[in-house]
């Protein structure tokens, strides 16, 4: 059934429209990693300083600091995406 769907959608794209429809699941794909990446920091995060409060200070600035870099790697994603969708 699936096979046969995907069948359908591909006939009636033409290359543009199947190039923007891989942009657009690209986007949602780098928002999602990104969610889940930074989810997982968190949680790590948590972890850690349930282990060792008096490490909290150093884990906490090491936390944002990948989170950050996780959300540039992002957000570079989704604008290359936008890009092809766009130009």
């Amino acid at each position: 059934m699936l096979s046969a769907i995907l069948t359908v959608i591909l006939q009636a794209a033409t290359g543009a429209t199947i190039g923007k429809m891989g942009a657009a699941i690209g986007a949602g794909l780098a928002a999602i990693g990104a969610g889940i990446g930074i989810g997982r920091i968190g949680a790590s995060a948590m972890e850690a300083i349930a282990r060792q409060p008096e490490a909290s200070g150093d884990i906490r600035s090491n936390m944002i600091v990948s989170a950050a870099l996780i959300e540039g790697v992002a957000f570079f994603a989704v604008i290359i995406c936008a890009l092809v969708i766009f130009v």
